[in-house]
């Protein structure tokens, strides 16, 4: 009933919080007969219904004008000047185009003198768009003092799995940009490090969920684009702040019998500074973050079924001592009026070691049949580094960009295996050492029209990632023979766009097609007997994105979408090399995985009134190619099964959904935001075969299944000017290749408090108080059952106070 019950409420109230628009219109006044410019011509902007003028301007020297800050909404814009008629132009903007240029406007002489004209300010509007989610991090009080990663947690439409991948819509396949552009620290074709980026450094996030061809073409349920914040003020300023908290209070199901079980109560130094100085003409920036820690980022407890009588289970307690740096700075430099560059650099460092010992227990007599301990040391760092140039032509709107990249990506872990039972008594040692190297180039082109805009744009990626593997085997090893000693995956990759947008009155149109050549190559160990020496494929592809916008009235708008995007594998699902922290239950990738295709189409309504909003979207997407893990019996060894959980391409799946978010001011101290997206997955059945230990057969039946993540967050403002903020969340059931996921739920709740004349806050904030969010799955293989359940560190109390100067 309680699911039910929620699910109603969620439907009844679902959000979205408005972002404020703003527009531009430029364009340069002209004499018809001899194209001369005309400067000290006057530029009155009026409202469309009730011809009031709302604001203006006079064009320059060089007869160029340029009216900023204008709040969307219909308008008539009249050009005057003593002696010449006066020529109108009509402009209806959506919030979908920011920048109207009316370009070279031609006035005839005539005999007639002008009225005198008077200028007035008007308020801007509460407008929005449909083509993307904007959230600003400052109100976000329930996960403050944490990582974007938990920021993200509260915000509607936002799923997350234990790997801290973001879900989307039911789907993990999602691109994570920073500013704009993919970096090592969120990862290419695969997700990473959004537990380590400090929200208290981010000014917003969006979501597109429906990106244009402008955007690279990769992650079918969307894109995620974190904005970092910048400081306007002239001078030095910034802030200094200090986090402490303590994870893991509480367990939700009982260690395995061991000497170490996992770790519990864990503590959390997170310091930080950053800095900014601007002058007239430069702006440099520091930002930083230090994070001392213990932590439980997995704590995997599987319970196996076999067929054959025997219940076996085993707990992974992944315990880690932890400690990460991580620097952003660089310089923003305005050449002259229209020319400017930014140089920037992030450095992140990050050092753990993490400690296990995963007792194999027999259910059936309760006898711990082996017990398996392993450290791992491991050292990982990124550096990116980013040159852009931007140049403004005279016209507002109208532009080109050059980007270069550079991302530098390392991974340096060492596995020491320690077995000590009446099965094998050994010890294993292993290294892998991965560098991943990308270059990218880039260049935009923008130009506003009169009633739209013109994108052009090409891009080239170069990537690189050779790893080293190291492997001692000891007496009676678990580890495969024959794996070699080397891998090096490339991928290039060629990319042009071309985008157009119209805005008219009553409609807005954008579409755009997105070209790209991918050519990929994999070379092993000729030494690796599992699969070919080498794999290289290539391919050419075109990706359309096309968006319709019907303007029912100026609070409701209705829009169509449809494009077509890839998702390509990135190396650790790529990699032949296993995971060996559960020797029972390896985790490996597959080199011959391949990309997989998606085309999407939506229908979305936005409906907005003085103190909220209602937005509501119906989508399916049909995925062909699609990857996932599988679970397969490896029986070659005599003493115990190795389950294997192997990528693989796995055929055709459709997901169709509702999505519903919705915001409201019910009283002046209270705000209710909820949302909730429900889907059907649908599987098809495929057939297939792996390659790794052993060519055998593999099936996936045909499965369909409803499901819904549901979020509701109520912010108050309490006596003594103190700030709250709760949140729920739950996610149903949903299927998955091979099984289906279980129910979670969390519960949070944060606090803020202005202080010192608000030059500093201090915050308290509570994460899965309940701890309900661990991640559970119940899978059907070919002769077994298995329920695997992720026990990992969700429940986190923080403090937290920041200074600012």
């Amino acid at each position: 009933m309680f699911k039910y019950t929620f699910t109603t409420i969620l439907l009844a109230f679902t959000m979205f919080v408005n972002a404020q628009k703003t527009i531009t219109i430029t364009g340069q006044i002209i004499e018809s007969d001899t194209k001369k410019v005309l400067p000290f011509v006057t530029i009155s902007v009026n409202d469309n219904e009730t011809n009031k003028i709302v604001t203006g301007t006079i064009s320059d020297d060089n007869g160029r004008f340029k009216i900023k800050n204008l709040a969307t909404g219909k308008y008539v814009v009249h050009i005057s000047y003593l002696g010449f008629k006066t020529v109108k132009r009509s402009i209806n903007s959506g919030g979908l185009n920011p920048i109207f240029d009316l370009g070279k406007i031609a006035l005839k002489a005539v005999t007639e003198s002008l009225d005198k004209i008077t200028i007035e300010a008007k308020k801007a509007t509460i407008n929005a768009a449909l083509d993307k989610k904007s959230f600003s991090l400052a109100d976000n009080i329930a996960q403050s003092g944490g990582s974007v990663l938990d920021a993200m947690k509260t915000m509607p439409g936002i799923a997350f799995d234990q790997d801290g991948k973001v879900i989307l819509r039911g789907s993990d396949k999602v691109v994570v940009l920073i500013d704009g552009k993919q970096s090592s620290l969120t990862g290419f074709g695969n997700q990473k490090g959004l537990s380590n980026i400090p929200a208290s450094n981010i000014k917003r996030i969006e979501i597109f969920n429906n990106p244009s061809a402008k955007y690279d073409a990769n992650g079918f349920a969307g894109i995620v684009n974190i904005i970092y914040k910048k400081e306007k003020q002239t001078g030095l300023n910034g802030d200094v702040g200090l986090s402490f908290g303590l994870g893991a209070l509480s367990k939700r199901k009982e260690d395995t019998k061991t000497d170490l079980g996992s770790y519990a109560v864990n503590p959390k130094l997170i310091p930080s500074l950053n800095l900014n100085y601007k002058t007239k003409n430069l702006n440099y920036f520091l930002q930083s973050e230090f994070i001392i820690q213990e932590a439980l980022p997995n704590n995997e407890f599987t319970t196996r079924n076999y067929d054959d009588g025997r219940n076996i289970i085993s707990q992974v307690p992944e315990n880690r001592k932890q400690f990460r740096s991580i620097i952003t700075g660089g310089i923003d430099w305005e050449l002259s009026k229209n020319d400017a560059i930014t140089i920037s650099a992030m450095y992140d460092r990050e050092k753990h070691i993490d400690t296990s010992q995963v007792a194999f227990i027999n259910l059936n007599n309760n006898v711990r049949n082996r017990l398996y301990t392993w450290k791992e040391k491991e050292v990982t760092s990124y550096i990116n580094a980013s040159v852009n140039y931007t140049h403004n032509f005279e016209q507002a709107g109208h532009s080109i960009s050059a980007n270069a990249q550079y991302t530098r990506g390392l991974e340096d872990e060492d596995y020491f295996l320690n077995d000590n039972s009446e099965i094998r008594i050994g010890r294993d040692m292993t290294n892998i050492r991965a560098i991943e190297h990308t270059t990218s180039l880039s260049a935009d082109y923008t130009k506003a029209l009169s009633s739209g805009r013109l994108e052009l744009g090409a891009k080239a990626r170069f990537r690189n990632l050779p790893v080293d593997y190291t492997i001692n085997r000891g007496n009676e090893s678990i580890i495969y023979p024959d794996l070699g000693d080397f891998s090096i995956w490339k991928e290039n990759l060629y990319a042009f766009y071309g985008n157009y947008l119209l805005e008219k009155e009553f409609f807005d149109i954008e579409a755009g097609l997105r070209a790209e050549q991918t050519d990929v190559s994999y070379e092993l160990d000729p030494v690796n007997i599992y699969y070919a020496t080498n794999d290289a494929y290539d391919y050419f592809e075109l990706f359309p994105s096309v968006r319709f916008t019907y303007k029912i009235n100026d609070e409701n708008k209705l829009s169509l979408f449809y494009n077509r995007r890839i998702d390509r594998p990135g190396e650790p699902e790529l990699r032949i090399f296993p995971k060996y922290d559960d020797p029972e239950l390896l985790k490996v990738g597959n080199p011959y995985l391949r990309p997989q295709f998606t085309n999407s189409v939506e229908m979305a309504h936005r409906y907005n009134w003085s103190s909220g909003s209602l937005f509501s979207a119906v989508y399916h997407r049909q995925i062909s190619g699609a990857y996932q893990r599988v679970f397969a019996i490896d029986n070659s060894n005599p003493n115990y099964d190795i389950v294997n959980k192997i990528y693989q391409n796995t055929g055709k799946s459709t997901n169709t959904g509702i999505e519903l978010l919705f915001s409201q001011d019910i009283l002046e101290n209270w705000k209710l935001i909820a949302s909730t997206n429900v889907y059907q997955n649908k599987i098809n059945a495929f057939q297939g075969t792996l390659l790794f230990p052993f060519i055998r057969p593999f099936t996936i039946e045909k499965t369909s299944n409803t499901a819904g993540d549901f979020k509701i967050t109520n912010s108050f403002m309490l006596p003594l000017e103190i700030e709250a903020q709760i949140t729920g969340l739950y996610y149903s059931k949903r299927n998955i290749p091979q099984g289906e996921e279980l129910a979670r739920s969390s519960l949070d709740l944060g606090l803020k408090k202005s202080i010192w004349n608000k030059k500093g806050e201090i915050t308290l904030s509570a994460s899965d108080l309940l701890n309900n969010f661990g991640l559970r799955q119940r899978i059907k293989g070919e002769g077994f059952t298995a329920l695997y359940e992720n026990y990992y560190e969700t429940q986190i109390i923080r403090v937290a106070m920041k200074y600012k100067f």
